[in-house]
């Protein structure tokens, strides 16, 4: 009995972060979208913050360069994207006019400290455990939909709801 709780309970770890990453991949069907969106995620906003921040990773899987050229929510008034930079020593944020260029066959990450989504006018704050939807606007490649999970300032992963799950 012993070996078989420990077999299930090492089956479950080892499950557990791969569930996780396909709950947070964005990619239709093979053929049909060549970006791909890894681990959608944002930080909950303290009351009266007016603005929010969307990080991931955007993988361009086709054989051309494309260009995420805005985004889109109910959650805020505005949505731009930035870049964070080290200058003269002074961190500084910059919005990026132009878009952000995906080049063909990489990965570009959108990450604390460096590109980003900024979630401007939000009406209300972001809560942990919430889901925004984003559409994100692309040049090169079909607009995409996805999902930001606003996850806790400490990096945990947010408490998933069990009551509807039978034991």
């Amino acid at each position: 009995m012993k070996q078989c709780l420990t077999t299930l309970a090492l089956t479950a770890a080892l499950a557990a972060p791969t569930a996780f990453a396909a709950n947070h991949m964005h990619a239709p069907a093979e053929g049909s979208h060549p970006v791909q969106i890894d681990h959608p995620w944002s930080r909950p906003t303290p009351p009266g913050t007016p603005m929010g921040v969307g990080y991931m990773a955007i993988t361009n899987h086709s054989g051309q360069d494309i260009t995420l050229t805005g985004a889109e929510t109910p959650r805020a008034g505005h949505v731009s994207i930035h870049e964070t930079s080290m200058h003269e020593g002074v961190m500084r944020m910059q919005p990026m006019t132009n878009g952000l260029a995906i080049p063909a066959g990489e990965t570009v990450e959108l990450k604390p400290h460096s590109y980003h989504l900024m979630l401007e006018k939000l009406p209300e704050p972001l809560v942990e455990g919430e889901k925004i939807p984003v559409r994100l606007d692309f040049d090169g490649a079909d607009d995409q939909n996805i999902e930001l999970v606003v996850q806790p300032l400490d990096g945990a992963q947010p408490m998933t709801d069990h009551s509807q799950m039978a034991h």
